[in-house]
Order: C-alpha cells, then sequence, then structure tokens
C-alpha cells in the first residue's frame, strides 16, 4: 500500500458500511486505519497535539442516532475535525441526525418539506395537530430504522417528548394508496451514484430495509428534477455523502430526510452499485491524492465488507459490557400521549415483547400495525394478537419495538419483556425491583 497517505474511518460500531469503505481505499492503494476504542489516543504534550493512528482524513461514520450520550461522540468528532480534515462534519452530521433541524434548513433554502409543527408544550402540538388532516406523522426528532415514528389520526393526543427525546408532527404525504413508497437516492461528492424506489411490507407504511421493505432500481429513471433536489438537500446540510429520502406528493417532490450514515445494503441489492468506492475516491482526492476513476466503477460492483486488515486487535479479552437487569424490572412504558413507569417481567421464553391493553391505552402506543398469531405452550395453534409500536426505556436506554396487545388484568405485571429486548441484557433472575409479593395488576401500577 502507498505510505504517503491514510484513511481514517472514524467508527465505534463494526458496521459493514465502515468496513466496505476500508476495504475499497484499500484497493484503490492507499493506507487506512479504523479509529476505534482499542488505537485510538489524542495526545497534548507541550503545546502540541498528535493523534494516534496518524490519517490525514477522517471519514465519519459515528451513527450519533444510535448513541445513549451522542454529545459525547459528537464532542470527539469535533476534536478529530479539528485536527483533520473530515467527511461529513459533525455539526453537519448533527443537523442530519436531528430530523427537524435538517427540515428547517431544507425550507429556509427553498427546498420543498413536508409541513411540520415543533413545540415544546403539549397543549400547543394538540391544538394546531388539525391542520395537518385526518392523518399525521408524529415522530421523535432523532431515530433511526424506522424507529419512533407512527401514522395517527390526529384526534389522538400527543406529548412533546417521547421518554427523552423531543418529537414533532409532520404532514402525512400520500403517494401511493395501494402501496406506499418514496426514494432514497445516495449522493457522494455533490452527485448521485445509486437511487432505489423503496416499497414497505404488506400491512406497514414506513418503507425502511430494516423493517423489511421491498427495494427496487431507480438509478436511470431519476428525473432531472429529482438529482437536482437530492444533490441540492445534501448540499444545503452540509454533507459529503448521504442517502436521500424524497416522496412524490400531488404537488412535487418533498424531502423527507437526510441520512448521513445511510447503510449500502438495500441500494447494493436494489442497483449493484456500493456507495464505497465513492467516498474512498472523495476522501483520498481531499487529502491530495489520485484515484483512477475507472478502477472505482469496477470497485463499485461489489459490495466487500469483509474484515479489513487495519481491523484493530483485541489485546486481551474484555469483561463482559452486558448490563445486567432482574427477573422483574422497573422500566418506563412510553407511547404517543405519554409515559408511565412500571414493573415489567422479564421472559426470556417469549420472542416479542406484549403489553396489558389498559397501559398501551394509557400511554397511546398508536394505531394497530398487523395482527400476529403469538405461539403458547398451552395454545398450540397459538393465539392472535394486534402489535404495535412501543418504546421501553431501560435505564437510560430506549428500545422501540413491536409489541403484542393482550389483556393482562389477571397477571401480576403489565408488560413483559420478550427476547426482542432482552437480547441486550443479561437476566439476573434472583434480582426483582418489587421487594413485596407482586399485587395484581390495578390503576395503582399504572401510575407514574
Amino acid at each position: 500500500m502507498s505510505s504517503d497517505l491514510t484513511v481514517g474511518v472514524l467508527s465505534l460500531h463494526s458496521s459493514k458500511e465502515s468496513k466496505a469503505i476500508l476495504n475499497a481505499v484499500e484497493q484503490l492503494g492507499y493506507d487506512t486505519e479504523w479509529l476505534r476504542e482499542q488505537n485510538t489516543a489524542v495526545e497534548i504534550e507541550n503545546g502540541e497535539v498528535t493523534l494516534e493512528p496518524e490519517v490525514d482524513i477522517v471519514v465519519n461514520r459515528l451513527l450519533l442516532s444510535k448513541e445513549e450520550q451522542p454529545a459525547e461522540a459528537l464532542g470527539l468528532a469535533t476534536m478529530l475535525d479539528r485536527m483533520r480534515p473530515m467527511l461529513n462534519t459533525p455539526t453537519s452530521t448533527m443537523t442530519a441526525i436531528h430530523k427537524f433541524a435538517t427540515g428547517t434548513a431544507l425550507a429556509e433554502a427553498g427546498i420543498q418539506v413536508p409541513d411540520a409543527l415543533l413545540a415544546l408544550s403539549g397543549d400547543t402540538l394538540n391544538d394546531r395537530r388539525e391542520k395537518f388532516g385526518d392523518e399525521v406523522v408524529y415522530k421523535t426528532a432523532i431515530g433511526t430504522h424506522g424507529g419512533g415514528t407512527w401514522k395517527l389520526d390526529t384526534d389522538d393526543p400527543v406529548n412533546p417528548m417521547v421518554g427523552s427525546r423531543q418529537a414533532f408532527l409532520q404532514e402525512l404525504i400520500e403517494h401511493d394508496e395501494k402501496r406506499h413508497h418514496d426514494l432514497r437516492i445516495y449522493t457522494v461528492g455533490g452527485r448521485v451514484v445509486g437511487a432505489m424506489n423503496r416499497y414497505a411490507p404488506e400491512g406497514e407504511w414506513r418503507t425502511n430495509v430494516a423493517l423489511g421493505g421491498a427495494v427496487e432500481d431507480a438509478t436511470d429513471d431519476l428525473p432531472e428534477e429529482v438529482v437536482t433536489i437530492a444533490e441540492r438537500a445534501t448540499d444545503v446540510v452540509g454533507l459529503d455523502y448521504a442517502g436521500v429520502d424524497i416522496v412524490q406528493g400531488e404537488d412535487g417532490y418533498y424531502v423527507l430526510e437526510v441520512n448521513p450514515t445511510a447503510g449500502f445494503k438495500g441500494l447494493f441489492e436494489a442497483t449493484g452499485r456500493s456507495p464505497a468506492p465513492h467516498i474512498a475516491r472523495l476522501a483520498i482526492e481531499r487529502a491530495g491524492g489520485e484515484v483512477d476513476e475507472e478502477r472505482v466503477y469496477e470497485l463499485s460492483a461489489n459490495l466487500d465488507d469483509s474484515r479489513p486488515a487495519c481491523m484493530p486487535r483485541k489485546k486481551s479479552p474484555e469483561p463482559a459490557k452486558t448490563v445486567v437487569i432482574g427477573y422483574i424490572e422497573e422500566v418506563v412504558a412510553m407511547g404517543t400521549s405519554g409515559s408511565k413507569t412500571v414493573l415489567a417481567k422479564s421472559d426470556t421464553g417469549a420472542t416479542r415483547t406484549s403489553i396489558d391493553a389498559r397501559l398501551a391505552a394509557d400511554i397511546g402506543t398508536g394505531p394497530i400495525k398487523d395482527i400476529v398469531k403469538i405461539k403458547s405452550g398451552s395454545v398450540k395453534s397459538g393465539r392472535s394478537r394486534p402489535v404495535v409500536d412501543l418504546v421501553v426505556g431501560i435505564g437510560g436506554t430506549q428500545h422501540t419495538v413491536t409489541a403484542s396487545i393482550e389483556d393482562r388484568s389477571h397477571m401480576d405485571y403489565p408488560l413483559l419483556l420478550g427476547r426482542d429486548i432482552l437480547q441486550h441484557y443479561q437476566v439476573d433472575v434472583m434480582r426483582r425491583a418489587d421487594d413485596d409479593e407482586p399485587e395484581s395488576l390495578d390503576e395503582d401500577l399504572l401510575e407514574e
């Protein structure tokens, strides 16, 4: 590899996208470093600042929307941005991950976005929700993979906060009565490198690939107007590369989001093109290197997300970091109209989290998404139950899951935690949040 230029990727998660970018840089003939906890250090000594490992440019792939403390990760990126050139700077990334900040920036630049309302007062938010029509989109300002997004009737009361995250109302843009779909357009360095139509799965209205959405290539069929909108939106937010989500309404195209860490899997599946070599080229050229453009297009025909040679090795086994929770745990159940602190039972035998119908109604879990069959040891054929989006807070962590609704009034606890949440924890069956014998579910249990 070349020794005169090194590209670093800043990513604390082992994402396929980070691996693909690093592999593309290496295949283009330049050195790489993966900036992670095992190898990254900054030292100030006698007024001089040094970075380990030494890199010439940083590609920012921090997944801030997944961080429990995004300000810490943002501070890390800001520090490195002061030391080295960076693709997707911290300021631009923060604007992009905050969906309402993105909408504000785009609207002020004359790019069409759906009407929306963010209010710090619940009264203001509810007093004005009727202006959005019969249905409205309600979403957290920071979210990912479709989590923290609901479609509600405008007479459903809403909160300005979902847990610790600000929420807002947004106009629902109807574009296909038969099947919801939108466009995801990937731009790198001011130009479109690929685009796909995303179709919502059956029984769902969100099109995210992470939720099971189907995709098809749209790169060669994009109207010039849409190409211009995607490139302008990326530039207005200030990003070097982004996935721009656009939907067509009755009066033109609307930008929904500008994603600074959009995934590559769906785009490659639809188009056979990987954005990774294009991002690699942009980083190399920004740092003063040269790249054969033909080679970039050759590499984009593959999505090489194998383990990069530069991935730091763990020097010694690290202690387990899995958080321990109890068999009975105090959690916060959050919906569109409020939240309740309740006792929940951990059940590693349950695939899906379930919530009592009264509690679901009390916090406003949103419309029923689907009807699914839940297997039961006593009923071989299973029982059909409605499912809804639910946000559960444990400690300082929030989990958005698709929970089933059931009548748990005859049970001891209004919430049962399934493996969709417990996969992130270790369950101590001897630990209980209730000191006394569990009481039957009553109104007192549902009080904050």
